[in-house]
């Protein structure tokens, strides 16, 4: 009855949250607004005009006169007379002045606006105040058009979003209008909201129809591994969803359409560490019937490493992972769609909480195939979408992006202060070496039926990754393409990380809206559900079965059941508490910080694996040397923030193993363990 009741527990909560988010609607395009404003408002609204120190005025700034400058999105930029009498536009970085693209309209005053938007104000050819936009990522100006205003420009002041402008009317009064820019949230069709509720119904479903097959199982193994029954392609593409999540949605689009495919190359040099992960990797590893991958440190090393590796990681999932993939794809949607943050989060996360408590990993891996279908085909959808928009089509896309560099993947230069290839190449030959040790991740492996089977799932990460991060960064590049040509539809106050939310909100017909909004949900939803699977795992098999005098697999899946909804509820209360605060940045540093702590004791698994000298003692002094160090690195931002694992996991390996020197060596049977000591049979379930 417990049992029964830990599984269903959520449904009246699930049903509330559903209808919650349906009974709110979405209000698309920028739009200028022009509002009278008393004295002492725009007083309150109004803002000191940016300043900024102006070097010497050499190479393409020569000869020109200063009128206005800021410093906005890591350059200064500058608006200059020409000596024939005309305005330009230039920027100023490391590499000295560029010219940019030429002001549309005699300008006056500037702003900063969104993270990548200079606001500006000027006159168009009929004299008449205008307002104007630079986008600094596609060097582009936007005319939003003429300022509504009663009688003649006085005096003109800068605002937060925009301009105060003081005119004066016939009888000789002032008045005082501001303007600003808007976005006008677009109501969400009745098809949108039908396909966003049949998606998340059918992932309900799922779950409920592992909980009628499975009621009566008392083995945690079909809970913790799907019965190690989980066909090789079905994991493949699992572990494909885990570890693309709505961030990835979103964030890899607003990195290509902001910069280049650099990232992407971090997918190309991975697959070759594939081979090594699937033939020498995946079985050791599977061999030793594990459920939690920290049990291998207890077997190789010592409890204590288990269980602090262990602890730590359910505190980073369910303080910083599980929050963070909710709240900010929710964010980004309600900066554009009117979603309600607060009930995005609600519905993602109760769902998940739904189907991951009824149906376990079973339920987890085939919601994670249908939600890589729904997240590649919104995907692809939308690409194709923004495509067919662009002037030239697809080859007209390629000529503008590789024109301007966006396409650039391979930087070849040795500097870990960038994202090259040689960085990359370390990372993965890195990550090679400490492969088990994310569970979530390796909780899919482990679920398959054999050896052979989990090699194949490994090679069907491989074979999915780089075709589907191709999409999302050829979303981003086709986006930079579409508003380099359309300027004016792009908002100039939102974020980056905010390009392709607008775009679906702003651009796309309704159905299509609607599958793509599904998608993110998805993206958000496949990681979430392992995220919180992966807890349950750690908390029944590395506490509960570990320590408990009299533990049983009935009583542990239970446990796990019980911990699947805290487990969850703790992931949505969190998010709501960042998404009510509003500290997205303060967030994403904590997050870091967090990566960098527990960032050591993944060496660990390279020390035991490929290492029969070292020992616990040296392992504990290893990581403890990496937090310090990685700790530096990031103090001192002597690297790029990508590469923080790697000093951590590297620190952990050289010392741990200089450490383990000072201490006698291993006495246990290291059979198994290592590379050096394969076991050639399976351990017996249970036996270790």
């Amino acid at each position: 009855m417990t049992q029964s009741l830990s599984r269903a527990c959520v449904l009246p909560l699930f049903v509330f949250v559903l209808g919650f988010g349906f009974a709110t609607h979405a209000k698309g395009k920028v739009s200028l607004s022009a509002t009278p404003v008393s004295v002492e408002e725009a007083q309150e609204i109004a803002v000191a005009p940016p300043t900024a120190l102006l070097p010497e005025l050499t190479d393409a700034a020569a000869d020109l006169t200063p009128l206005s400058r800021l410093e906005h999105n890591g350059s200064l930029w500058l608006l200059a007379d020409t000596p024939e009498g005309n305005q330009a536009w230039l920027s100023y970085d490391e590499d000295g002045w560029q010219s940019q693209s030429s002001p549309p309209g005699k300008l006056s005053n500037l702003q900063p606006g969104g993270q990548a938007h200079v606001l500006a104000l000027g006159t168009n050819d009929s004299g008449n105040p205008s307002f104007y936009t630079y986008h600094t990522i596609t060097n582009t100006w936007a005319d939003l058009g003429p300022i509504a205003i009663d009688g003649s420009v006085q005096n003109v002041r800068n605002a937060r979003d925009g301009f105060i402008i003081t005119s004066r009317d016939d009888s000789g009064t002032d008045i005082n209008t501001h303007s600003s820019v808007a976005l006008n949230k677009r109501l969400l069709k009745p098809i949108d909201w039908s396909l966003i509720a049949f998606y998340l119904c059918f992932t309900a479903a799922i779950g409920f129809y592992y909980y009628r097959k499975d009621k009566q199982s008392t083995d945690n193994a079909d809970f913790f591994l799907g019965g190690r029954n989980i066909p090789w392609w079905a994991a493949g593409v699992s572990l494909y969803a885990t570890g693309t999540s709505a961030i990835s949605y979103i964030a890899t689009p607003a990195y290509s359409f902001g910069k280049e495919w650099l990232l992407l190359a971090n997918n190309v040099v991975g697959m070759v560490g594939t081979i090594f992960v699937a033939i020498w990797i995946v079985p050791l590893i599977r061999r030793l019937s594990l459920m939690s991958v920290y049990h291998y440190l207890e077997m190789r090393f010592h409890p204590h490493i288990r269980v602090l590796a262990s602890g730590l990681a359910i505190v980073l999932q369910l303080g910083g992972r599980m929050s963070i993939v909710l709240y900010l794809p929710s964010l980004a949607m309600s900066a554009v769609t009117g979603i309600n943050v607060t009930q995005a989060i609600l519905i993602m996360g109760v769902v998940t909480i739904l189907y991951t408590a009824l149906g376990g990993m079973k339920a987890v891996i085939w919601t994670d195939f249908i939600q890589v279908v729904v997240m590649l085909g919104g995907a692809f959808v939308a690409f194709g979408y923004i495509v067919m928009h662009v002037d030239g089509g697809l080859f007209g896309m390629f000529d503008i992006a590789n024109a301007d560099g966006k396409m650039r993947t391979f930087d070849w230069d040795f500097n870990l202060t960038q994202a090259t290839v040689w960085g990359f190449l370390m990372l993965n030959i890195l990550g090679v070496l400490v492969y088990p040790q994310d569970q979530v991740m390796m909780q899919r492996v482990l679920s398959t039926k054999s050896d052979k089977a989990a090699g194949r799932s490994v090679w069907t990460l491989a074979a999915i990754v780089v075709p589907g991060n191709l999409a999302f960064f050829g979303i981003g590049t086709a986006l930079y393409v579409f508003y380099k040509q359309h300027p004016a539809n792009l908002h100039p106050m939102l974020s980056v990380d905010s390009t392709f939310p607008q775009f679906i909100a702003a651009e796309l017909p309704p159905g299509i809206t609607g599958l793509i909004i599904a998608g993110i949900f998805a993206a958000s939803m496949s990681t979430l559900s392992s995220c919180i699977n992966s807890v349950a795992t750690l908390v029944s098999v590395d506490f509960y079965e570990r320590y408990a005098k009299k533990a049983t697999q009935k009583k542990s899946m239970v446990l796990a059941e019980f911990t699947t909804v805290i487990g969850g509820c703790i992931g949505i209360g969190t998010a709501l508490l960042l998404a009510r605060a509003n500290i997205q940045s303060a967030l994403e540093t904590s997050f870091a910080l967090g990566g960098l702590l527990g960032g050591g004791f993944a060496g660990c698994y390279a020390l035991g694996m490929f290492t029969k000298r070292a020992n616990w003692q040296g392992a504990m002094i290893g990581v403890a040397a990496s937090i310090a160090l990685a700790l530096t690195a990031w103090f001192y931002d002597a690297v790029h923030p990508i590469f923080y694992l790697l000093i951590a996991n590297l620190t952990t390996i050289v010392v741990g193993y200089i450490a383990s020197l000072m201490f006698p060596a291993p006495s246990q049977s290291l059979l198994g363990l290592t590379v050096y000591t394969p076991r050639k049979d399976t351990v017996a379930v249970g036996a270790n």
